[in-house]
């Protein structure tokens, strides 16, 4: 019988390092930016979307969680606003930052690496171009590659 349970970000398969993927609604600066993205939402366009790589040790003594995503370089301009909805070419920038836990909500473990996945993850933004054009080299791209190498 197929079960109603849905784990939870903290469940864990296989022995080392937990992969996981978030996802957050896109942020713009408040004025001309944020109506943007405003009018977007309202027609729909939930692709909109934010999506991120986040890497939690298996170590017990090393428990914060690294997050590594794709953003265009200065996300809340205009500029950034205009080109990521038309499509445009844009400077991009590859970040690391680190979380005390896993997100609850909007989070999903998707495999564990036997690996060293920090290194393996380090490795991959080594080689990542960082032009981002939405669709064909973005964050979705991105975490899908992530992933693939991890």
């Amino acid at each position: 019988m197929a079960s109603l349970f849905t784990p939870s970000p903290t469940t864990r398969s296989g022995g080392g390092d937990a992969v996981y993927v978030a996802a957050v609604p896109l942020k713009a600066a408040a004025g001309p930016p944020q109506l943007i993205m405003s009018m977007a939402y309202s027609l729909n366009l939930s692709y909109l979307q934010h999506f991120m790589v986040l890497i939690k040790p298996s170590s017990l003594t090393h428990q914060e969680v690294s997050v590594f995503d794709f953003q265009p370089r200065n996300p809340e301009s205009i500029e950034a606003a205009i080109s990521v909805l038309s499509g445009n070419l844009i400077p991009g920038v590859v970040l690391e930052r680190r979380l005390k836990k896993v997100p609850r909500q909007r989070c999903w473990l998707v495999g564990s690496c036997q690996g060293n996945a920090m290194e393996m993850a380090i490795d991959f933004n080594n080689s990542w171009g960082t032009d981002l054009r939405v669709g064909v080299h973005d964050c979705r791209n991105y975490t899908n590659g992530t992933c693939y190498k991890l």
